[in-house]
């Protein structure tokens, strides 16, 4: 486990004692690679793992808590989907687990879902891609949030994460712990949103090729040999269809994703399918598409979400590793700043 100089660990105090842990590095959730071994290995090395729910059953998630519990004895989060139809059951297995933390992505959270993971006794982690709704989501009692900007992978709002940290840092960092994410790669990044208010941060990118991450070889070989600027942002193509952009390293499933907002597009037009059914198609077109790269290793037709950070991606190592050699990045910029 790495350890961390003084002014580090006062800067990262705050957070670190609201996840539980020795550094203030959460895990971003990252569908079909955030399972059981690499959520447990960032535990183990004094990080935050958060178990990416994305489209799994209750019986499913059931059994990766179970599972990364057998591989950690640490504090480690729950990733919930809120448009996930089987919400409240996920929460409930969350609470039959005694999860400590729950982080909910994908939008407002549904009415009652935030009292119910409290009265669990979990602390409520939610994304506020905006201070009005970093305000709104106070009010509903959240505990933490995370600023998320458009250079992460995955699915992303329209505002980069440096003006995100701006605007809502100093509006909201004195009431409630705030974790900052979205293109963050080295240390010396996460030292500065500590020093600008931030509690800790949250990285995904950097630990797709950590020894532990399950994701195929070609998967990672994929992300070893990217550029920041090859992780690109999918196009809405249909305003009536509000997708959220994913972020993903350019190839052929770029184009597949046009089509099928195209057959989704179609079949809103000519009544076959609701609004809320035709957003659900296109999330089950990504946890497919995700599938068929990480775990099956077809990195043409599947999707490999990537954040910008990419280009920092350079070897497989250890999760130890990883997070060491941020403490220690982000060690030697405060030092140099005196």
């Amino acid at each position: 486990m790495s350890l961390s100089s003084p002014r580090l660990d006062a800067l990262m105090a705050r957070g670190a004692e609201f996840l539980g842990t020795r550094h203030a590095i959460m895990a971003g959730a990252m569908s079909w690679v955030s399972e059981r071994h690499l959520v447990a290995a960032i535990s183990n090395a004094g990080g935050f793992g958060v178990i990416a729910c994305g489209a799994m059953t209750p019986a499913l998630l059931d059994a990766e808590i179970a599972g990364t519990k057998g591989l950690t004895d640490k504090p480690f989060g729950v990733n919930l989907i809120t448009m996930h139809p089987d919400l409240d059951e996920l929460i409930e297995v969350c609470a039959r687990h005694q999860v400590g933390h729950v982080v909910l992505a994908g939008g407002l959270p549904p009415g009652g879902a935030i009292e119910r993971i409290k009265a669990s006794g979990a602390k409520v982690l939610c994304f506020a891609p905006a201070l009005a709704l970093a305000k709104k989501l106070i009010r509903s009692g959240v505990d933490a949030l995370v600023i998320e900007g458009m250079e992460a992978g995955g699915h992303i709002g329209p505002v980069s994460t440096s003006v995100l940290a701006q605007e809502i840092l100093p509006e909201v960092a004195d009431k409630l712990p705030v974790f900052v994410a979205g293109g963050i790669g080295r240390g010396e990044a996460i030292a500065a949103y500590l020093e600008m208010g931030a509690a800790g941060v949250q990285l995904g990118t950097r630990f797709v090729c950590a020894v532990e991450s399950i994701a195929h070889p070609n998967f990672k070989k994929a992300f070893i040999r990217a550029s920041a600027r090859e992780a690109v942002a999918s196009v809405q193509i249909d305003p009536r269809l509000p997708v959220i952009p994913v972020r993903a390293l350019k190839n052929a499933s770029t184009e597949l994703f046009t089509a099928k907002q195209r057959e989704v597009a179609q079949a809103l037009d000519e009544g076959r399918v609701e609004m809320a059914e035709a957003q659900l198609q296109i999330e089950h077109y990504w946890a497919g598409a995700l599938r068929r790269a990480v775990i099956d290793g077809d990195v043409e037709n599947g999707s490999l979400m990537a954040g910008q950070s990419v280009g920092m991606v350079t070897r497989e190592e250890p999760a130890t590793d990883i997070i060491a050699a941020l403490v220690t990045e982000a060690e030697t910029a405060l030092t140099a700043r005196g």
